[in-house]
């Protein structure tokens, strides 16, 4: 535990809401993603059990080891609009790759419907409705964590390789694991798509849009010029398609590691304002083992 866990800023301790305000100015959020939110409001919150997949066992959990609130990084809300993160990042990113809104609008919504029929018939209030009968405060944090996890590996990138030419898909993967998260877990970034001889050309990373936008998506970021893209997780389907396609490459750096790149810099956050937090449910740490 750091020394600012210790020390409570605010004796009170914090509302479920000022949690979530914190967790969206960070990440420059200025309205509350619908994958994100407070499923049940708390008050005088100073111990947060935070974790990558958190349901009822976890709620459990917390109760039992005396937490004030639980919070889950993949999505424990319930909303039909849920799907519009995937549609406005990827449109938004193609489009400052000089892509048209109306032409990139319809290949994302092809995506967006086919993950319609998913989450139509999903139980997705199985932990609200176990937090609320145990009155356990509850935070489902998904977008802004991806989006602070996107910028700091898109900059830290940028940065690294800025001004150098010939940069291969081994270097990309090399570097990644500069950043301690990358570093410390069991699964290392994996090429996917190219090898590690293969230029990696322009790198863009994508990594904050709910999920996997689908390979006819992903084809478009080459079609704009990106070589490579560094991401998450890719289904098989996706990387058959794309080495068809034959003209871009695909960098895994991993899901549990690069969701706690965006998850440790809420909780460094959190713990400023003396949040005293555990990290569990798959959360890499951000310090050395």
């Amino acid at each position: 535990m750091s020394k600012t866990t210790k020390l409570f800023k605010n004796e009170n301790g914090l509302s479920t809401k000022e949690l979530l305000d914190i967790a969206l100015k960070l990440a420059g959020l200025k309205d509350i993603p619908p994958d994100s939110g407070v499923i049940v409001d708390g008050e005088g919150i100073k111990r947060v059990l935070f974790g990558v997949d958190m349901d009822t066992p976890e709620l459990l959990l917390a109760r039992e080891l005396g937490y004030d609130c639980v919070v889950s990084h993949h999505p424990r809300v319930t909303n039909k609009d849920m799907v519009k993160i995937l549609e406005e990042a990827n449109i938004n990113k193609l489009y400052k790759l000089g892509v048209p809104k109306n032409r990139s609008q319809k290949l994302v919504q092809a995506r967006a419907n086919e993950l319609s029929y998913g989450m139509h018939v999903s139980n997705s209030r199985r932990s609200e409705s176990a937090a609320k009968l145990m009155k356990m405060p509850f935070i489902s944090l998904h977008n802004p964590a991806d989006v602070l996890a996107e910028k700091k590996v898109q900059d830290f990138l940028d940065k690294k390789f800025d001004g150098k030419e010939n940069v291969t898909l081994g270097d990309i993967t090399e570097a990644l694991e500069g950043i301690a998260e990358y570093k410390n877990s069991e699964r290392k970034p994996v090429i996917r798509v190219g090898s590690k001889d293969s230029y990696a050309g322009k790198i863009v990373v994508q990594m904050a849009g709910l999920t996997g936008p689908g390979a006819e998506v992903l084809k478009e970021y080459f079609k704009a010029g990106a070589g490579t893209l560094v991401m998450m997780h890719i289904p098989e389907s996706d990387v058959k398609a794309i080495k068809e396609q034959n003209i871009g490459n695909v960098i895994i750096a991993g899901h549990l590691s690069s969701d706690s790149v965006g998850i440790n810099q809420i909780i460094r956050e959190w713990e400023k304002h003396g949040i005293e937090i555990a990290a569990i449910s798959g959360i890499v740490p951000d310090v050395a083992k």
